[in-house]
């Protein structure tokens, strides 16, 4: 998979999104399942998405991809990863491939690397819901209504 930084986007079309999770663990160690934001950031407009998800896991981000590629206003053109193995597997490869989605992933420990979505992760995520815990259904049933 490709490697894309900071400075390699050039001016791209709007479709062009960086994805991350902000965990909702109440700044412990990740030591179980807790709520995580999902935040996509479009790099040419700065759209953001954000949704909720009970847990990391593959099958809720291709869920979350497919529902926010039918409500943008441009097509999803590219998806820029970080590591996490909820991006990095077989199920989201094949997708992005049969959907023809350009699929690229930043460099291990560089968070610079995702800039667009780490600023959305703190001026968007962390300004609304801060750094508490949490945990279960309804933990995410909230946090989606917001």
């Amino acid at each position: 998979m490709p490697i894309r930084t900071f400075t390699d986007w050039n001016n791209p079309l709007p479709g062009y999104l960086e994805v991350d999770f902000v965990a909702h663990c109440g700044g412990t160690k990740i030591d179980g399942d807790f709520v995580h934001s999902f935040v996509m950031t479009d790099i040419a407009t700065g759209w953001t998405e954000c949704l909720a998800m009970p847990f990391r896991s593959a099958s809720f981000v291709l869920e979350h991809v497919e529902q926010v590629r039918a409500a943008l206003p441009f097509p999803l053109r590219g998806l820029d990863c970080d590591n996490d193995s909820a991006f990095m597997n077989a199920s989201v490869f094949d997708f992005c491939k049969a959907t023809e989605i350009d699929l690229t992933r930043s460099r291990a420990y560089k968070k610079n690397d995702q800039a667009w979505v780490e600023q959305k992760n703190g001026s968007v995520v962390r300004r609304l819901v801060g750094y508490g815990k949490l945990r279960g259904l309804e933990a995410t049933e909230t946090l989606a209504s917001l």
